[in-house]
């Protein structure tokens, strides 16, 4: 069984409108979950959906699951069971062989809406409990990879083999399980539970399957305080603190009724200090927002997040080592990556993220900061991949994205740069009026033209501007004028003629 130090708590903060839990370890935010009534993630759920469009050139379709835009699945996600008259579906190479309009299917969401793109789709069903993940329609018994005992493994994938061979007797159609982290060491009878839990869910859901009409929501995942008990108690974690009484409640009888060995750890707050105040989980949940991380040393990284990737700088800053440069950037490197590790769970980055260490010339520096990063992925809920360091000090990952990053959830673009990050200057501004003042003479030839525009930008072309404004007037031989309009941004203005 996995063993460590109980270092870590789980703190739920809950509101009428918003669920947030937090995991802390030694005293640090490392990951934050936030649910809101009006806007629950959907991942997991599994919907009957009726398919609106085929899209043979990009092996894929649009599928209406009654979400506010149809879902998107790709031909590698459709999976069909296979019947012996069905000759034409045995492992079809082309989405036309495998949906067509107005087809109803029943689909799993694998990653919700994110921007403006829709929920992404599965027919491969996968249902999860404490201990195991359930795959109907799926003959494979799998073991979580961060199970290394292989004695452990190989009496879990017993355990479960054997009791699918019992239930499957006569040559029925075997179902697919995989054990989670959590089932190690767990005793085969809790294991055993899992598996008759399962089935009776799927049965209901599998009911539900053929009494409604597309489309439709046959199952709905668990509310977030009741996936943080089922996913996120790990063998570190020794509280987990609950700020409402009535969801105490509830998770005291979630647990007594699937994760027993939970209920040790469940403890009401009652304080008057709010939780997320306890590990300045308020303040860290800000700084989580920002482009930089300071690093201990004296060091910083920047985090870029845009639509295609995310880009991370690495740089020295002050810090400079006790005895060379090498020291000084291999140190400041081992530091990013313990940060960076951070930081992908806390902000739930996700997709392709690129690393820009700075340069080490020594190649075992290089070897021990890619083993530090692998060392702090391990602790990823989310499926990661890494490369080795480029010729250009680069290490690219990617990292499964299932929901919103937290910059996603909690922020929106600016409405005045539209998300670039900078305005143009007032005096930028200004020069683009004048030329829009001549372009307006030359086509219009007014006698008169107004300027509306932000208070910095008329404040300037009344001062520093004014020559400028003087000598327009006389090339055009028509007066201007200025109004200040407070809800104009910096870069916005109207030229209206008179």
């Amino acid at each position: 069984m996995a063993s460590g130090i109980k270092n870590g708590e789980i703190l739920i903060n809950v509101t009428p409108v918003e669920t947030r839990v937090a995991v802390v370890e030694n005293g640090m935010l490392q990951e934050v979950y936030i649910e809101r009534s009006n806007t629950r993630g959907i991942v997991g759920n599994i919907y009957k959906g009726k398919v609106v469009r085929v899209l043979p050139g990009m092996q894929a379709a649009f599928v209406d699951v009654g979400l506010e835009r149809a879902a998107f699945i790709h031909a590698a996600d459709v999976h069909l069971p296979i019947k012996d008259s069905e000759f034409a579906r045995q492992k079809p190479d082309h989405i036309s062989s495998l949906l067509n309009e107005g087809e109803e299917i029943v689909v799993q969401i694998t990653k919700d809406p994110i921007g403006s793109k829709g929920a992404r789709l599965t027919t491969r069903i996968s249902i999860p409990s404490r201990y195991l993940v359930y795959m109907p329609d799926n003959d494979h018994v799998g073991i979580s990879q961060r199970i290394e005992d292989e004695e452990e493994r190989n009496r879990l994938r017993t355990i479960v083999s054997e009791s699918v061979e019992d239930e499957n007797e006569g040559g029925a159609h075997a179902d697919g399980f995989i054990l989670r982290t959590a089932a190690d060491g767990v005793p085969s009878e809790d294991i055993l539970a899992d598996v008759r839990f399962l089935k009776r869910l799927w049965g209901y859901i599998s009911a539900s399957m053929s009494n409604v009409k597309a489309p439709a929501l046959i199952f709905e995942d668990l509310p977030l305080y009741k996936r943080a008990l089922r996913d996120l108690v790990r063998p570190n974690i020794e509280k987990i603190r609950i700020d409402s009484k009535e969801t105490y409640q509830k998770c005291i009888g979630f647990s007594e009724k699937y994760v027993p060995e939970v209920v040790s750890q469940l403890e009401y707050y009652p304080g008057e200090r709010p939780i997320f105040d306890l590990y300045s989980v308020e303040d860290e949940l800000q700084k989580a927002l920002t482009r930089r991380v300071q690093l201990k040393s004296g060091g910083y990284i920047i985090i870029d997040q845009t639509e295609a990737m995310t880009t991370v700088d690495v740089n020295t800053g002050g810090f400079v080592g006790h005895r060379n440069l090498e020291e000084t950037i291999f140190k400041t490197n081992l530091e990013a990556a313990t940060a960076i590790g951070r930081q992908l769970r806390l902000r739930n980055l996700g997709g392709i993220v690129i690393l820009d260490f700075i340069d080490m010339e020594d190649q075992e520096h290089q070897r021990q900061v890619l083993r530090m990063l692998e060392k702090q992925l391990e602790k990823d809920h989310a499926k990661t991949k890494i490369s080795g360091v480029s010729d250009l000090g680069l290490v690219e990952l990617t990292r499964k994205r299932t929901r919103e990053s937290l910059g996603q959830l909690l922020t929106e673009s600016c409405s005045s740069c539209e998300g670039r990050g900078t305005l143009k200057t007032a005096e930028t501004v200004c020069y683009e009026i004048f030329r829009d003042i001549i372009r307006e003479s030359r086509a219009y030839g007014s006698t008169s033209y107004m300027v509306m525009a932000s208070q910095a930008v008329v404040d300037m072309l009344l001062d520093e501007e004014s020559a400028s404004v003087a000598d327009l007037e006389q090339f055009i031989g028509a007066p201007i004028q200025f109004q200040v309009d407070l809800d104009y941004s910096q870069e916005q203005f109207d030229v209206v003629l008179r």
